[in-house]
């Protein structure tokens, strides 16, 4: 990667501070709106989150805005929550209001925008809590249309170990009835996949008449991956015929569903562990990803919207089964896994991830972050897997699930090797993603990855 700013080119990072994750994303007037947890000031979490807010026209060139709501008026800290938009076009927000010391147990707040750009929100009342004593997490509303109705999910935490979503309806956005729990499992149950104890930032979608629970797996303040079920919704109850895990390794963390503005299912993730060399700045977003579902598998991949960045690059044969290229601003790498199949990256001096295939998956380890290192993927010989890279990120995906490797964020170059134990490698093309001068410019000049 040859020398450029420091900084991802085509993921959200803010100009300095502390982000995790991202909320509320929206298509409205011509452009999305996205919001996200920010802690200005520091470079790791704090509980005096605020939502920061950034807007893009295709969800790559993000402009960063400022604050849109932040602590006070009650709120020691503005964590998760969700956006929604009526039918006569006013829009409301909904975050989780808290309080120290107690911030475990949340409080659902709204906000309304000052105006149509969304800078700025006015706080509303605070709604509810939680329901009763047996609940010990509650957090991240997650409101949608339920036919005539509104509906809210709540994450939450029951005593005992067991995860759950707490459930409300609404005719006006304004008042709610507590329906009861939306959707339950023990944090015993292991098979097919484990869902931990408490559900952070449960959301509820259909995709081909089958409904779709994805959630955060959380634990004793370990965060863990994403899961999901499969299944039947109706009348504010969700029962999962089936269970499975999308993310894996340690980065992908709290995504935020919403439709594309052609109506697309569509998820964006918190990505762990991506950090500023010169110590400005923490954490980024991922790539949007489409969703859809293969049986009962939820298969996420990368957005169109990251195609128009790519530009044709070929890699170079080095060896009887090895090619290899310098990455110029990133790389999007589609190849076959196949037995023996291995994919380095490396700068000058050191080797920051490799991708080996082993098994019924293949082994990632990145060299450059020991604190993310050595995970599994699955990606079965003869499935596609698809590599994304930027600037102190690689992500991964397939039709078994999706990954996000930080990596150490270095001026460059960085070379690209792929090598298969068969004499003819089966590879793609591979893109150079344009860097932050490539990106348009808005009307002051200024490329729209950048600071208003």
């Amino acid at each position: 990667m040859n020398a450029q700013a420091l900084r991802p080119a085509f993921h959200f990072t803010a100009a300095q501070g502390w982000i995790n994750d991202p909320l509320g994303l929206t298509w409205t007037d011509g452009q999305y709106h996205l919001f996200y947890q920010y802690v200005p000031g520091r470079t790791t979490w704090a509980s005096n989150c605020h939502w920061g807010h950034a807007t893009s026209p295709d969800m790559i060139a993000w402009t960063e805005q400022g604050v849109a709501v932040a602590p006070g008026e009650g709120d020691d800290g503005v964590w998760s929550g969700s956006i929604v938009t009526a039918a006569d076009g006013t829009s409301t927000m909904f975050y989780t209001s808290v309080t120290e010391p107690d911030i475990g147990i949340g409080t659902v707040r709204t906000a309304t925008p000052d105006d149509a750009s969304w800078n700025t929100w006015t706080k509303g009342r605070k709604l509810m809590t939680a329901p009763d004593r047996d609940v010990v997490a509650y957090r991240d509303p997650f409101v949608f249309r339920d036919g005539h109705l509104w509906r809210m999910f709540v994450g939450a935490g029951l005593d005992g170990g067991t995860a759950a979503a707490v459930s409300y309806s609404s005719t006006d956005l304004a008042e709610w009835t507590l329906d009861g729990m939306a959707a339950l499992r023990s944090g015993t149950e292991t098979e097919p996949v484990w869902t931990g104890t408490m559900w952070e930032c449960p959301q509820l979608f259909e995709i081909d008449g089958s409904h779709v629970l994805v959630t955060s797996i959380w634990e004793d303040d370990v965060l863990h991956y994403v899961a999901y079920g499969v299944g039947h919704y109706a009348d504010g109850r969700f029962e999962a015929r089936s269970w499975g895990q999308l993310s894996y390794g340690k980065s992908y963390y709290a995504p935020s569903f919403f439709r594309d503005k052609d109506g697309k299912p569509s998820l964006i993730f918190w990505v762990r562990g991506v950090v500023s060399p010169d110590g400005q700045w923490a954490s980024a977003l991922s790539i949007p990803h489409t969703l859809s579902l293969v049986g009962d598998t939820l298969v996420a991949a990368p957005h169109e919207d990251l195609s128009t960045y790519g530009r044709p690059a070929q890699l170079q044969r080095v060896g009887e089964a090895a090619f290899e290229t310098v990455l110029t601003a990133g790389a999007d790498l589609r190849c076959t896994v196949a037995a023996g199949m291995t994919v380095r990256v490396e700068s000058l001096d050191q080797t920051l991830v490799t991708v080996a295939s082993s098994g019924d998956g293949i082994r990632v380890t990145a060299d450059g972050n020991p604190d993310f290192t050595d995970a599994f993927f699955p990606a079965a010989e003869g499935s596609e897997l698809r590599a994304i890279m930027d600037s102190g990120i690689l992500e991964l995906s397939g039709p078994g699930g999706i990954m996000a490797v930080p990596l150490p964020i270095v001026a460059g170059p960085l070379t690209l090797t792929v090598v298969r134990a068969a004499a003819e490698p089966e590879l793609r093309t591979v893109y150079r993603p344009m860097t932050p001068d490539d990106l348009p410019l808005n009307d002051a000049g200024r490329a729209l990855r950048g600071v208003v």
